[in-house]
């Protein structure tokens, strides 16, 4: 799994968000996701909706990802 898979599956499952990766291994991963979808969403929420983007692959393809969330 690649930075650049791990950003388009993030932004096909929330449309319209920012999204950045960054992580060079293969397996350790940071986001940071800004999303008008995020508004009014605690932190928690804000990351699972990006962790249902990625579905199975987290636990697998992706050993661990590091979020920043925010509302745009």
């Amino acid at each position: 799994m690649t930075k650049e898979q791990i950003q388009l599956l993030i932004e096909a499952g929330l449309p319209g968000a920012i999204v950045h990766v960054v992580g060079d291994d293969g397996q350790h991963f940071e986001a940071e996701v800004i999303c008008a979808d995020f508004a009014g969403k605690p932190v928690l929420a804000q990351h699972r909706m990006v962790y249902a983007t990625l579905g199975e692959r987290m636990g697998r393809e992706i050993h661990a990802l590091r979020l920043k969330t925010r509302a745009a």
